[in-house]
């Protein structure tokens, strides 16, 4: 085995949602693996400490302070990215949203939030990247949910928005696999990320949340941002270059359970 072997060497990636959490995550590793990355989140402050700690590494970067929501914002960010590093080989999607709310009680306002970060951000970077990743024949990669393929009580709107991802992921595969880009998504079940204390969830809550998904997740834990990482890394590498349109489950088996 070579040890310095780098699975991303010369490899640039944009990862959104890179500040905290499975971006986080990603970014650095993606970053030991030799890819050059453009690091995108609403905090600039937490973006550079990201950036730091890849620099620190001897990793290459740079961040982008942007709303994924905001359509100027997603054409900085390809703008830029490729500006800076001339290519564009890997997209990463993982900014996203999560809130409470059942089919009474979400309001159409909440449900527009959700698509608008869930859905419609990930589309338009998809759109704003394609031909860039084309000329590389590189490849996109999305967060989604074990949400998007099973149905569960209280999220309406988060697993109607996962289940688009996850169809989306599978018609852009479809479409753009004569052109050499794979299409990819990772389904990760509970994670301890900041996701769900942004989504509502004060501290005493989400210690009952997680102690309760030890029960629902059959291999008796909940993930962490790493492993779920690491199966991005492998679905962007060379490794996986005949696996496109598949949205990949990663939640303990919590996909495999009924309800409980």
């Amino acid at each position: 085995m070579n040890l310095l072997y780098k699975e991303l060497d010369g490899k640039v990636a944009i990862v959104t949602g890179a500040s905290s959490g499975i971006g986080k995550a990603t970014a650095k590793i993606f970053a030991s693996q030799g890819a050059k990355l453009a690091l995108v989140g609403r905090k600039q402050a937490a973006l550079d400490e990201v950036l730091k700690s890849i620099t620190a590494q001897g990793g290459e970067g740079i961040a982008i302070a942007a709303d994924v929501t905001v359509e100027k914002d997603c054409e900085r960010i390809v703008h830029d990215s490729v500006a800076k590093f001339g290519k564009l080989d890997i997209l990463v999607n993982a900014a996203g949203m999560i809130a409470n709310g059942t089919i009474e009680n979400t309001t159409l306002q909440q449900w527009d939030d959700m698509f608008k970060i869930n859905v419609r951000s990930v589309f338009y970077l998809m759109h704003l990247g394609t031909p860039h990743l084309i000329k590389t024949k590189g490849n996109i990669v999305s967060v989604s949910s074990v949400n998007g393929q099973r149905s569960f009580p209280n999220v309406l709107a988060y697993c109607s928005s996962k289940a688009a991802l996850d169809h989306m992921t599978r018609c852009a595969a479809l479409e753009l696999a004569s052109k050499g880009v794979r299409v990819n998504a990772v389904c990760p079940g509970v994670t301890i990320t900041e996701l769900h204390r942004r989504g509502g969830m004060d501290e005493a809550t989400y210690q009952k949340f997680l102690e309760h998904s030890k029960e629902t997740h059959p291999l008796g834990r909940v993930g962490n941002p790493e492993e779920v990482a690491d199966l991005v890394l492998f679905l962007a590498s060379p490794r996986a270059g005949w696996i496109t349109g598949v949205t990949y489950l990663i939640d303990g088996g919590r996909g495999q359970t009924c309800l409980r």
